[in-house]
């Protein structure tokens, strides 16, 4: 977690002629968003695209299936932070799209800017990240994306 901003602008920098897009959700990019101003300096045309969910997602997912949905200190604001709005003052372009029928001609601007763009993609704020392992688990005990409803004990207590 919060490394997939600096591991873009290291790969694009590695490997400048490749196209390098970096999806990350609102936690991660709080923690690394300062790499953009790198990247602007340094100059490494990487693309950023950012799935908003407006939760620390992961760790909102985790409060769900095993903490009987006892959300705590996950939930975010629409409005603070403004991803666009703090993207360009770190010198990146930057837009907002929160429905599926402008994603692909957002995407597309982003990636006609030539530099580091950051596309601030509103998600579904229930939509969950599979593979994952449980607390306590060994990685053989991954959870794939469950066809039903997950049926878990939930921690109590």
């Amino acid at each position: 977690m919060a490394t997939e901003l600096p591991a873009a602008v290291g790969a694009k920098a590695a490997r400048p002629d490749a196209t390098v897009v970096c999806v990350d959700g609102d936690g991660c990019f709080q923690m690394t968003c300062q790499e953009l101003a790198t990247s602007a300096l340094e100059r490494p045309a990487d693309r950023g695209r950012d799935r908003q969910q407006r939760w620390l997602g992961m760790v909102r997912q985790w409060q769900e299936l095993f903490y009987a949905e006892r959300f705590a200190q996950t939930h975010l604001t629409k409005q603070v932070p403004d991803y666009a709005l703090l993207a360009e003052a770190l010198v990146a372009p930057a837009s907002m799209v929160d429905n599926e029928d402008d994603l692909e001609s957002t995407l597309r601007a982003a990636f006609d800017a030539g530099r580091t763009a950051v596309v601030d993609a509103r998600v579904d704020p229930d939509e969950n990240c599979y593979p994952m392992v449980p607390a306590g688990a060994a990685s053989v005990d991954v959870l794939e994306m469950p066809d039903e409803e997950f049926e878990h004990e939930p921690i109590t207590g």
